[in-house]
């Protein structure tokens, strides 16, 4: 039988293994009786196993709250697991939906529980296959915008919702002749009143023509389309019609289904925003891993995914980050197929400073940096905040501290500002 499997941590102050195995049938054929119809045959068929259980350290105290238990007033210890157990693929098909609703379904509600987690998602290469893959990845992206021997310097819209379409477009051009090679719309400027998106579109589109043709270099923009279904589709076909090479979509709203239609209708970059992650990861016993995360949303087609950044703004461990970025970077299923890989995108206080512990984290360099405020906040202007991201990628690759490099007149002025309180 053809099964995918996915490792889940489950805490409990009953028998693991049997709550491990109420998990496997409640997420497959079983409820909490059993009931006519579910023959021997039928549950051969189709029920999920438990196939390896690691207990580990128990808690005195549970991690989330559970009604039943208070009820009865349950004492603990409180016992965790991490549990692996194999689906049949049979029971999800081709149906993406179905797969994140069998592996992330109403498991998060068990009564038996104080806290369940999503930890990995392992696919095999045929059911990998039934889905979506990316179009462009990290390949592709590099092709496109003409960047092949070190990271894309990237940016984006600042200030993040109030400029109008004329504003943005200015602000568009500014940076391609600062020599970004990606810029993206925020996540919460989507169709504003003040910059409707079409209107936006052709103005920025617009500005990225005129530069290519000064130029040479497309700077692929990744518009915002996030959107009720068939706007996001016909906003798209816009950005394809101007010459534009990307757009950019807020995962958790628009959801599975959304994303994986607009692979299949575009062939321009999606870039893959998943503010609202945190919903479902910053509590340890509860939610997912950004590995089975990730991994949804590739399935979906996704070419680009968002993973934080080093040092940043935001609350995740360095290493949170990192393992984010190897995920990206790792086939789904086959691990000789490189090409089904995607680009991760840090973000989030990210400037010449950070660069260095990201390259360590990256050494093949295939990854998009973005600096908002790295860029457009560099007390000289966003010319020389992105002339501070290339002086500090020549010092690393020349071994050098970036303190040290020479003829680094803009990332020395980086340096001084955005690290007087590091």
């Amino acid at each position: 039988m053809d099964t995918l499997r996915a490792v889940y941590l489950i805490e409990t102050p009953l028998d693991p293994a049997r709550v491990a195995d109420i998990l496997a049938g409640e997420q497959s054929s079983g409820t909490f009786v059993r009931v006519a119809g579910e023959t021997d045959a039928l549950r051969a068929r189709s029920r999920a196993t438990v196939v390896d259980l690691e207990e580990l350290e128990p808690l005195s105290q549970p991690s989330l709250p559970n009604a039943i238990f208070a009820r009865t007033k349950q004492p603990g210890p409180w016992r965790r697991v991490r549990a692996t157990i194999a689906f049949p693929s049979a029971n999800v098909g081709r149906n993406l939906p179905t797969l994140a609703s069998t592996l992330a379904g109403n498991l998060y509600d068990l009564g038996e529980t104080t806290g369940v987690r999503l930890v990995r998602i392992d696919l095999p290469a045929a059911f990998r296959a039934r889905f979506e893959r990316p179009v462009h990845g990290v390949a592709g992206t590099r092709q496109i915008t003409g960047v092949q021997d070190r990271p894309l310097m990237g940016t984006i819209i600042k200030p993040n919702v109030g400029l109008t379409s004329e504003e943005t477009a200015a602000l568009v051009r500014q940076l391609c002749e600062a020599g970004v090679d990606f810029i993206k719309d925020d996540e919460c400027s989507g169709d504003p009143e003040h910059a409707p998106i079409s209107e936006r579109i052709a103005a920025v589109m617009t500005e990225i023509r005129r530069w290519h043709e000064r130029s040479g270099k497309h700077v692929m923009m990744a518009f915002n389309i996030t959107d009720e279904h068939d706007s996001m589709l016909r906003h798209a076909d816009l950005v394809d019609r101007l010459g534009g090479s990307g757009v950019m979509v807020s995962l958790n709203w628009a959801g599975l289904s959304s994303v994986q239609a607009l692979r299949r209708h575009t062939k321009l970059a999606i870039h893959g925003h998943r503010n609202g992650f945190g919903m479902f990861s910053r509590h340890p016993a509860l939610g997912m891993d950004f590995q089975p995360y990730q991994a949804l949303y590739r399935l979906a087609g996704v070419d680009h995914m968002h993973v934080h950044g080093l040092d940043g703004k935001f609350s995740q461990e360095n290493e949170e980050v990192i393992a984010g970025a190897q995920d990206c970077l790792t086939p789904l299923a086959d691990p000789n197929d490189p090409s089904d890989i995607v680009m991760p995108v840090f973000s989030s206080g990210q400037w010449a400073g950070t660069l260095p512990a990201t390259a360590a984290a990256v050494p093949s360099g295939d990854l998009l940096f973005m600096c908002g405020g790295g860029i457009l906040a560099h007390p000289h202007g966003a010319a020389a905040g992105v002339m501070s991201l290339h002086q500090a990628w020549r010092a690393i690759k020349a071994g050098v501290p970036l303190a040290a490099a020479s003829d680094a007149r803009e990332l020395h002025q980086a340096l001084a500002f955005f690290g007087k309180d590091k």
